[in-house]
C-alpha cells in the first residue's frame, strides 16, 4: 500500500470509497508549504479544477488514504493521469503523529481561472465532512467562483 494525500473533493470518504474501495482512510493532516488553487479551465469542465502549488506561507488540509495496489490504476484514470491532466508528486504531510511521506495529484497546467460554484461547494462540503477546521472550510466557501 502507498499513502495518498487527498485534497479538494477527494476529502469525501464516501466518494473515495467508490473510487478506491480497498483503500481505507488513515487520518488527516496538512501539506505545509502548499496552497490550494485552480487551473485547467480549458479541459472542458464547468470551470477550473483543483490543484496544489508550492507556497511556503500556506497549507492545505488533506485526508490520508492507504491506497491498495488494485485501486491505484483506477484512481490514476479518475484523475486523468493517462491523459496528462494530473501527475503524482511525493509530498510530506504533517499529522498529529508526526510527518509522513505520501503522494498527491498535481495538475499539469498553470493556475488560473475560477472553479464553478457547484465544484467549490463540493470541495467545501468534503473538507467539512473530513473534519477540516471551521475557519478553513469558511475560507473555502468564501473563495471566488
Amino acid at each position: 500500500m502507498s499513502l495518498y494525500a487527498a485534497y479538494a473533493s477527494n476529502l469525501d470518504a464516501r466518494q473515495m470509497s467508490r473510487r478506491a474501495p480497498h483503500s481505507p482512510l488513515r487520518g488527516t493532516g496538512w501539506l505545509d508549504g502548499w496552497r490550494l488553487t485552480f487551473g485547467g479551465e480549458q479541459f472542458g469542465w464547468e470551470g477550473s479544477i483543483a490543484t496544489v502549488v508550492e507556497d511556503e506561507k500556506e497549507q492545505v488540509f488533506v485526508a490520508l488514504y492507504d491506497v491498495a495496489p488494485m485501486d491505484q490504476p483506477g484512481l490514476d484514470r479518475w484523475e486523468g493521469v493517462p491523459l496528462g491532466f494530473y501527475r503524482r508528486v511525493r509530498v510530506r504531510v504533517h499529522t498529529l503523529d508526526g510527518e509522513v511521506a505520501a503522494w498527491t495529484y498535481v495538475l499539469n497546467d498553470y493556475e488560473g481561472g475560477l472553479p464553478s460554484a457547484r465544484y467549490l461547494g463540493l470541495i467545501s462540503d468534503a473538507a467539512e465532512s473530513a473534519g477540516a477546521p471551521a475557519d478553513y472550510v469558511h475560507d473555502l466557501r468564501r473563495r471566488p467562483c
